[in-house]
């Protein structure tokens, strides 16, 4: 699985390949990590080199203190970055199609055909695994077609709105 880290409004992806080895931005790592006594201090070896760091989690982000300095860096794995980014598919100048980023239960769609929709603006909220996802729109456009309505069930990958 790959993780998308915030860390100072830079994007890192990362995924962990096996026990020693991580990919950082398509770059693989030999890494070593291991907690010191259960304490929120680890030894890292990265390519060989030694680092102790202190990582602790806090409203949601987690603190790192490593090298003398302090980083808040945001985790989020590729399922939930899908979700904050309003689902898959490509956004640009022309028609964009929001897919089901997971299977789930159409809770509400809070926009129909020839709506005019802005960036961030709900346009559906998706219940899956006992959870409500709010699935916003990538970009301002009108809403061309809406292939669900409240109550249905969609599998993932469904295409349920398109915004033009």
């Amino acid at each position: 699985m790959k993780y998308i880290t915030t860390i100072n409004e830079k994007e890192y992806t990362v995924e962990i390949l096996n026990e020693k080895q991580v990919s950082v931005n398509g770059k693989i790592l030999n890494v070593d990590f291991v907690s010191v006594n259960g304490q929120p201090v680890f030894s890292l070896i990265v390519e060989g080199r030694s680092y102790e760091a202190y990582i602790y989690e806090e409203d949601e982000q987690y603190q790192v203190q490593l090298k003398g300095f302090q980083y808040n860096a945001d985790v989020i794995d590729e399922r939930e970055k899908r979700l904050r980014d309003g689902g898959e598919g490509g956004v640009g100048s022309g028609e964009y199609v929001l897919k089901a980023p997971m299977p789930g239960l159409v809770v509400t769609v809070p926009v129909k055909e020839g709506d005019t929709v802005t960036k961030g603006q709900v346009l559906v909220i998706l219940e899956s695994m006992k959870m409500q996802n709010e699935l916003k729109s990538p970009k301002d456009g009108v809403i061309t077609r809406v292939k669900i309505e409240q109550g249905q069930t969609v599998e993932q990958k469904q295409q349920m709105i398109s915004i033009g």
